[in-house]
Order: C-alpha cells, then structure tokens, then sequence
C-alpha cells in the first residue's frame, strides 16, 4: 500500500499497481503449459471462467487491452468498414491508430455530451451497406467506464437501445470494457448483462483488479477460433503464461468487490478538493480549469504523482495502492497548490 510516510502517493492511473504478495504467491505456485497448444491449464480455466461471466461462449487472453479491441473491432469489422464511436473514446484516442495501421479499419467519432452514450445520436449517423458512395458502418464501439469522461458509467437504458436496435440493422457492437468491472459494482449492473449487449468485449484484468498483465476478449465460439489467429499474427501467441492467468484469478477471486473502496475513496478525495463527489461515477477525480503542467509538476515535488489530460484537466485515479492515509496527503498537497 502506498502510505502517506512513504512519500509518494501515485494517482495517474489504476495501471500502476503492483501485485499482491498473495497474488504473487499464486502467481509462484501456478501451473502452466504451452498456452499456444491450449495447454495451459489456468488460461484454460480463465477464459472459461470470463466468457461465463459475461454470458458469452468464448473467451481469448491477451497481452493487454489495446490488442483485446483491435481484435475484437476486426472481428466485426472488414477492411474498408468503418467502426463509429465516441470522440473521446480509448480506441480512437489512445490506440495509435492500430484500427487504421493494422486493420484497414476506418473510424469515424461522434462528439457526445460528456462521454455520456446517446444511442440515438450513434444511429443517427451510421452509414449504411448498399451504397457505394458511402463507407458504410459495420460495427459500433461503447465504453464503459468512460476513461477520458472521467470513470463514467455509461447508462443501462442507452445501451439496451443500441444492442436492440443493432439486431435489426446488421450492425455489430463492440465493448471496451477495459473497467466494466467498475462499472458493474457502481451500478449494481450483473456483468452478464453488460456482456450480453456487445457482440465483442475486451475487459481489463490490469487496471483496477490489480494483475500485472492482461485483459480477456469474449465472443462468440466462432468469433473466438479467429480471434487466436489474429492474436498469433499480432505476435501475441504467448507461452507458460499461466503464471499470469494466474494472477487474473487471483483478481477475480479477491479484488472486484473491493473496487467499492476505491470509488469511497475517489469521493472523498473530491470533497476535499472542492469537486462535486456526485461526478464521481467510480474511481476517478477530475480537476477542470487547473494550469495542468504546473500542477502536476508541484504535486510531483510533495511527492503526489497525477495525470496531466490536458493544458488544463488533471486526472486523479484511486486503486489498490491507494489507501485511506495516501488519499489523505494526496488531498493535503493538492488542496494546498489549488
């Protein structure tokens, strides 16, 4: 745990934890084989366990998230086709084009109010197939949490309407679910539910469940059988990696509950820094209006790491290294520089 006398309080990401010592012990003991064979008995029993939990036939493990979406979009989406999705969202923004440079995929965004997802505004603007002057839109991308809307969950009712309407129109869905799990406890949402309305999701077992590595795709069986060869082309076929899987279930067993601490704690530490605690959907604080590169430098000076978003937006994320004491120097350094 990151304690107020260590001196450093590391808010820049839910990536940044490190693993348990319990989690390391079952990483130590774990039993593996060549995953690549699909010998590996804790992959095995992992992506059995993920595909269950979010109601699907199948799941893959992957190396990290970015490789779950773009897999997960080119499953449902042909060169040429276009992917429509959030302004905002990861695999627009942060995925260094992959859909585009990898893929052949085409991407087009929608500017939404504050991340939040508007079916309507999303099927306003897909393109139809048949029409050889248009790129037409095969796939729809929703996030859920919202990362750059700071840890917001997207509303059950949007996305009902688009998984509804998506049956209808041929069009796929595809869910960056990189934090469902948070999403699932803030709300009380079942993650079979959240996973029942996406045809590919790609969630996350590095960021708030704590694991050093690895997200998991599920899909369909089918969907599945060609993701392996899409991963093995990514250079993404792994090895004895149950030592991982490993810590995936470690996760699992031990870590999704307690992400109610974490979103306690990002309330609390928005009271203390004058932002409404309402906005906080889960684990994530956002200082708006802030000199962002002075900020932070400040902070990092007392020993207190965040997230520079903009020239003016700060980032401040609670996780598993981030106890009751830390938030407390962390609001204290923070408070002070505002």
């Amino acid at each position: 745990m990151a304690e107020a006398g260590d001196g450093l309080v590391d808010l820049r990401s839910d990536t940044v934890t490190k693993p348990t010592p319990a989690m390391c012990r079952a990483m130590a003991d774990a039993e593996v084989g060549d995953d690549v064979y699909g010998e590996d008995p804790l992959v095995n029993e992992l992506e059995e366990r993920v595909a269950a939990l979010f109601g699907h036939e199948a799941a893959m493990f992957v190396p990290s998230g970015t490789m779950g979406n773009q897999i997960g979009m080119r499953l449902v989406c042909q060169p040429g086709q276009e992917v429509l999705g959030d302004a905002e969202a990861h695999v627009v923004t942060y995925e260094m084009g992959a859909a585009a440079a990898v893929f052949g995929l085409s991407t087009r965004t929608v500017v939404s109010e504050g991340g939040v997802l508007s079916a309507d505004q999303l099927i306003a603007q897909v393109r139809p197939f048949g029409n050889w002057h248009l790129t037409p839109t095969a796939a729809v991308a929703v996030e859920n949490t919202h990362n750059r809307a700071g840890g917001l969950v997207q509303p059950l009712a949007e996305l009902e309407k688009l998984w509804a309407w998506s049956r209808d129109a041929g069009v796929a869905v595809h869910l960056d679910g990189a934090r469902i799990w948070n999403a699932a406890v803030a709300s009380g949402v079942p993650l079979d539910t959240y996973g029942r309305l996406a045809d590919t999701a790609s969630v996350c077992l590095s960021k708030g469940l704590g694991a050093p590595v690895g997200s998991v795709l599920v899909a369909s069986a089918e969907r599945i059988a060609e993701a392996r060869l899409w991963r093995k082309r990514l250079g993404g076929g792994m090895r004895q990696v149950g030592v991982l899987a490993a810590a995936g279930r470690h996760a699992l067993d031990h870590h999704v509950e307690r992400l109610a601490d974490d979103h306690a704690r990002a309330r609390t530490l928005a009271e203390r820094l004058g932002v409404d605690p309402a906005t906080v959907h889960t684990n994530m604080v956002v200082l708006d209006g802030v000199a962002a590169p002075m900020l932070a430098a400040a902070a990092k000076a007392q020993g207190v790491l965040v997230s520079e978003v903009s020239a003016t937006r700060v980032r401040l994320l609670t996780h598993l290294d981030v106890d009751d004491a830390a938030v407390d120097r962390a609001a204290e350094v923070i408070s002070g520089l505002l």
